[in-house]
């Protein structure tokens, strides 16, 4: 199974980057990652940059497809930012959500509000549950999901790289996976754009994962304010 994959990455908006996106590819395997960093003054494009290097460089060392593999490389990922915080005697933080895939076999893990999604032809399904007090609000059934994006508790993030107890990821697995699956990565500076109805109607018309992406961003884009948040994506797809 081949895999197809676009990466990228905006400052949108805001005067740096803070997110980071990063991908390792080895036949048909493949490791993808989305960091978006938490803290001023450049610290929060370091801890992201912290995160995906780290990540990609234990996938370089020995590739990983399975949960306990996943978990012991964003535990590493979570000392290395707390060795960054050390260093440069800071509180940066950086949310994660990385992809591994190997074959019809993929493995996922998450901490924070950076979020994955798969899709089917028919249907498109979030794999990830954020880690923010406006995610809690939604599933305590005190906003709808649509509003989640808009809450003014959006950014209070439960869960962060860079903590020394709450950092722990979620992690799910699936097997079997067919050639037409799609898989998209994203920041919330993206999903807060895009329904998730809009997202499937651009996978289907997609020709390839850039165009998907392309696609995407054009529905997106007109959406954003001034100042709006950094935002990055991976899209893809499996062929």
């Amino acid at each position: 199974m081949l895999i197809d994959s676009f990466l990228y990455t905006s400052q949108g908006g805001r005067e740096e980057n803070q997110d980071c996106v990063g991908r390792e590819l080895n036949e048909n395997a493949g490791l993808f990652v989305v960091a978006d960093g938490l803290g001023g003054h450049q610290k929060g494009r370091l801890a992201s940059k912290t995160v995906v290097n780290s990540l990609r460089k234990a996938w370089k060392e020995e590739p990983f497809c399975d949960a306990d593999g996943i978990l012991s490389r964003i535990a590493d990922a979570n000392q290395a930012v707390l060795r960054l915080q050390e260093e440069q005697n800071c509180n940066a933080k950086s949310t994660v959500v990385a992809l591994a895939i190997d074959g019809e076999r993929a493995v996922w893990a998450h901490t924070g509000d950076s979020r994955l999604y798969s899709f089917g032809f028919w249907a498109v399904h979030p794999l990830t549950e954020d880690h923010s007090v406006a995610y809690k609000k939604y599933k305590a059934g005190e906003i709808r999901k649509d509003e989640i994006a808009k809450d003014e508790d959006q950014s209070s993030l439960l869960r962060a790289l860079g903590n020394e107890n709450r950092w722990n990821p979620d992690i799910g697995k699936a097997d079997n996976l067919k050639k037409g699956t799609g898989f998209l990565l994203c920041s919330d500076g993206f999903w807060e754009y895009i329904r998730e109805e809009e997202m499937l109607k651009d996978f289907r018309k997609a020709h390839d994962s850039e165009d998907w992406a392309a696609r995407m961003m054009d529905r997106a884009e007109p959406r954003f304010g001034k100042g709006n948040d950094n935002f990055s994506l991976i899209t893809i797809i499996l062929r």
